[in-house]
């Protein structure tokens, strides 16, 4: 490199750390004087968002009465199962009674897989310490396969079905293993989701 190659290249260099460092002052100033774009304050909580996919799981259910979606969240709000009421992979959702009512085998009772239970067979890792986010509170079964995961808090939305002995058994056993259950309260009347 010649000695005008040099000097035009360090010319170049202190033009370039010039340059660099007025950027970085106009930045500096534009900050404290509130020229920053601040974060959107509109957005949903990490409840509101994993009762959300919960529920946007539910709709994936055939069940034409009762659609019921869980999610199941780790420590660090990673979602590590999803699940909705249905049919067991392989059986044919029109082949199955759909009834509520009925005989026994005439109705769905002994063929559907809750949400919580779909979601604990779904995840992808130990689940003990999770969260498991739900419409409706556990039945005693869900329950079982609750504590039995290693899942420490149940959050719900509705606990209509609190005065049957199926619920009563839940939240006796749920109590005994020190499973946290919260009722999420209250909540935006809609979350909008756009396809456009």
């Amino acid at each position: 490199m010649s000695k005008q190659q040099s000097g035009s290249f360090e010319h170049d260099l202190i033009f370039c750390l010039f340059y660099a460092k007025t950027a970085c002052f106009f930045v500096v100033l534009s900050f404290f004087s509130g020229g920053v774009m601040a974060k959107r304050e509109n957005y949903i909580s990490w409840d509101q968002y994993f009762m959300g996919v919960a529920l946007l799981s539910a709709q994936r259910s055939k069940d034409p009465n009762t659609q019921v979606g869980a999610c199941i969240v780790n420590s660090e709000h990673r979602i590590v199962g999803v699940g909705y009421n249905g049919f067991p992979a392989g059986c044919g959702d029109d082949s199955l009674p759909w009834e509520r009512e009925g005989e026994y085998l005439d109705t769905k009772y002994p063929f559907v897989v809750h949400a919580e239970l779909n979601a604990i067979l779904n995840s992808i890792q130990n689940l003990r310490g999770c969260t498991i986010y739900v419409a409706l509170f556990p039945c005693n079964e869900c329950a079982k396969a609750i504590i039995q995961s290693g899942i420490s808090e149940i959050v719900y939305l509705s606990d209509k079905y609190a005065d049957t002995d199926a619920v009563k058994a839940s939240k006796l056993m749920l109590a005994q293993a020190n499973v946290r259950m919260r009722k999420l309260d209250p909540l935006p009347e809609n979350i909008v989701l756009k396809f456009s």
